[in-house]
């Protein structure tokens, strides 16, 4: 597993204290990654190729029994999973907050995050993907995620479309839009027609625009792919 300290674009501190274990073309890595250059929290980028099988390795299932990335390291503290890392810093680092002081609207945007997180990306995953191919071939790998993440887009779209601002929920960045830049990313991997989400695909194009979601785009990873 290789190791890099990754400078976060709104400060210019260096620190090896944070380190994010990740995949350059994982969707969940890639929010946690989104989220720490919003808090200007820089962390050391540990590379973990699941491709190559490096998330079953002893020392990083010390680290997740669940041989998944992400995992945040913070000292003594140890945490998995996108959205309980995404909870732990917005707890520790309340600075730069990523989710609403109004009821109603931390409520969407935390229904938006879990719509995307639980309903959508855990059926495009890369051991669900495997296993489709394994089981019905090639073309259906492909074919398998694109009817969910478009009933899933459905709703999102509906549940946004009244509450959005230039953002998700609002003017004000939140786990909406995090969740949201990596889903959509996904989606035009499995050839779903973002005009038929007006409301997704506008918000998608303007967080491109900001450089604290360029710094977190998978081909800007040191693992990335060249």
């Amino acid at each position: 597993m290789a190791s890099v300290a990754q400078e976060n674009p709104a400060t210019s501190v260096t620190s090896s204290r944070l380190k994010l274990y990740s995949y350059w073309r994982s969707s969940c890595s890639w929010r946690v990654r989104i989220a720490l250059n919003l808090k200007g929290l820089p962390y050391e980028y540990k590379a973990v190729n699941i491709v190559q099988g490096e998330q079953f390795s002893e020392e990083y299932t010390k680290l997740n029994p669940l041989q998944f990335v992400p995992t945040l390291v913070d000292g003594d503290t140890i945490v998995s999973d996108s959205l309980a890392i995404l909870l732990y810093l917005e707890d520790k680092f309340p600075e730069h907050p990523l989710l609403p002081d109004d009821h109603h609207l931390k409520a969407i945007s935390l229904q938006a995050a879990s719509i995307i997180g639980s309903n959508i990306q855990p059926l495009q995953n890369l051991v669900i993907l495997n296993l489709i191919e394994e089981k019905l071939g090639a073309e259906e790998r492909l074919a398998w995620p694109k009817p969910f993440i478009e009933r899933g887009f459905t709703a999102l779209e509906k549940l946004l479309k009244d509450v959005a601002g230039k953002y998700s929920v609002g003017d004000q960045l939140t786990l909406a839009d995090i969740f949201l830049v990596p889903q959509v990313f996904g989606a035009r991997r499995f050839n779903v027609d973002m005009s038929k989400f007006p409301t997704l695909n506008r918000i998608d194009k303007e967080l491109a625009e900001l450089p604290e979601f360029q710094a977190a785009l998978p081909a800007r990873q040191p693992d990335a792919k060249a």
